[in-house]
């Protein structure tokens, strides 16, 4: 395994593509990083041991996976590019601890597919360089599992990670640093260049670190119905909470007695913002409207 030639270098990158005819579809966001110490910063980040196991989404030719793989107890890999499959038998041939399944992460069974693989009681981390494109319904997918994963480190766009991280009151804010920030504790570790990669993207990426809370930020009556909340009240976000809610829950005189009463027991100001309020004043909105509209629940 010494004598093995790190994938991310510009050189071997190319020696690969050429050796394989591979030629990259931009539709599948593909972009390879050629360069070890972004990689090594990445597995570092990710906090690796003997007693941890990796799943990986979209391992391109191999390059970040070499690194887990000599970081890790076993990685697992999702690629949906059936054209990389010989690719990375190639290029991981050293390595026997990693499993390439191929397969769509987002329409995976992540429990079947895992278990039968990797103990799920062992310490589990999500470490990608994501597409683009879909990010977000990636993360969402891990975290609403009941695979229960301890963290992710993953690469995105660096506006994704401004969104994912950010805190009330700031443009970045909506929905999506809600619903991440629920599960999780949010950071970003260090920005990469747009330089590293083959192609080169037109923006920079960050390395976002996603840490598993021992419980959610917040403690609510109905999850669902917390999240419906979140959604509703970044649908437009320069309109107030009290608008953005009746266009979510109706407007006629019956519901905006209730709507009334809901922000007066959550004692939110309804002429207030959405991007204003805390994931606390989040949770008391949605258990306020539990209590005095529980015909929302099961909707």
């Amino acid at each position: 395994m010494t004598q093995h030639k790190d994938i991310a270098t510009p050189s071997r990158t190319k020696e690969i593509l050429a050796k394989h005819g591979f030629s990259v579809k931009k539709s599948l966001g593909q972009n390879f990083i050629v360069d070890g110490n972004v990689l090594v910063n990445i597995v570092a980040a990710a906090d690796l041991n003997k007693n941890t196991n990796v799943v990986e989404v979209g391992p391109g030719i191999g390059a970040l996976t070499e690194p887990l793989a000599r970081a890790s107890k076993k990685v697992v890999s999702f690629e949906i590019d059936d054209r990389l499959l010989p690719v990375l038998a190639d290029t991981l041939s050293p390595y026997d601890n990693v499993e390439i399944v191929h397969n769509d992460v987002l329409k995976a069974n992540l429990s079947e597919i895992l278990s039968s693989r990797i103990d799920l009681e062992e310490r589990l981390m999500v470490v990608a360089n994501l597409p683009y494109y879909i990010t977000t319904p990636i993360i969402m997918h891990f975290l609403e599992s009941t695979v229960r994963i301890d963290g992710l480190v993953i690469m995105t766009q660096k506006e994704v990670g401004d969104r994912i991280t950010a805190s009330p009151s700031t443009k970045a804010y909506g929905s999506l640093s809600i619903a991440i920030q629920y599960y999780m504790e949010a950071e970003i570790a260090f920005i990469v260049p747009k330089t590293v990669f083959v192609p080169q993207p037109n923006v920079d990426s960050a390395i976002i670190k996603l840490t598993r809370r021992a419980e959610p930020s917040v403690k609510v009556k109905d999850e669902r119905i917390f999240f419906q909340v979140a959604r509703a009240a970044f649908v437009q976000r320069r309109k107030t909470l009290w608008n953005n809610l009746l266009v979510r829950y109706g407007k006629d005189e019956e519901t905006r007695e209730k709507l009334t009463k809901v922000l007066e027991l959550a004692e939110i100001d309804p002429t207030r913002r959405g991007e204003t309020l805390s994931l606390t004043e989040f949770g008391r909105l949605a258990d306020a409207i539990v209590d005095v509209m529980p015909e929302n629940s099961g909707k």
